[in-house]
């Protein structure tokens, strides 16, 4: 690079001032992943213009907990970005993104689906390949049983459940894997929004289950990528 390339490329870090927001360029630095816009109470115009200083460094960016009005916005500046409405996830990957290593998001119901898909986007945002394995709850558990050669072979699996939330335990007692769980707020008046399959998940006898914030798909899809660089960049040192 150019000595005038180079000091416009470092001139916003750590942070680029907005005013109403610092966008933290120093942070892939810091933690290997960029910054995720969480998009809720942000205006449209200030989720687009975050989204855009995001995408002159990254060639990406992700926003979560979005709506259509902020997705109208973005897509005026990117006509590439997508919309998973269901999960209020707005985001452009990177083409040059190759994706590695395997990740799976798991499902107790179809009802968990869009916390699940903020997990999965997140997990192939950060360079995961996510297998989607979904409605496997307890309440049919040859569902679940039927894949598990393939959850074997996975280097994390991130396990989605509303009721009770008795998926992540069955799980954690069947692989040698890492497992996530992500209680959400789907059930019925006992469920208390979530509570019930939190501290079901925080109670699990099995060993194995780290445990995410009730709807937290991206929590959960952060751990995981993170989990799953950490695999793939020690198979690529042997």
């Amino acid at each position: 690079m150019e000595l005038e390339q180079v000091i416009d490329h470092l001139k916003d870090l750590p942070y680029e001032d907005l005013g109403y927001a610092r966008v933290d360029h120093h942070r892939k630095l810091r933690s290997g992943f960029a910054e995720v816009i969480f998009a809720q109470g942000k205006t449209p115009i200030q989720v687009a213009e975050i989204a855009k200083r995001l995408y002159e460094r990254e060639n990406s960016f992700l926003a979560t907990r979005a709506d259509q009005a902020q997705y109208n916005e973005v897509k005026k500046i990117f006509p590439q970005a997508k919309f998973e409405e269901r999960s209020g996830v707005i985001f452009v990957k990177d083409e040059k993104l190759v994706p590695r290593g395997k990740i799976a998001v798991c499902t107790g119901g179809t009802s968990d689906i869009p916390v699940a898909e903020e997990a999965a986007i997140t997990a192939e945002m950060f360079g995961a390949d996510v297998v989607r394995i979904y409605d496997v709850g307890v309440a049919g558990l040859h569902r679940l049983l039927k894949v598990l050669p393939e959850l074997r072979d996975m280097n994390a699996i991130i396990a989605v459940a509303g009721m009770e939330g008795a998926l992540p335990g069955v799980l954690a007692g069947l692989v040698d894997k890492p497992v996530i769980a992500v209680p959400t707020s789907i059930g019925y008046g006992a469920n208390f929004g979530g509570l019930s399959a939190l501290l079901t998940m925080l109670n699990s006898c099995a060993e194995g289950i780290g445990v995410v914030n009730i709807d937290n798909g991206f929590g959960a899809g952060y751990l995981a990528a993170q989990i799953n660089r950490l695999v793939v960049n020690a198979i690529e040192k042997k």
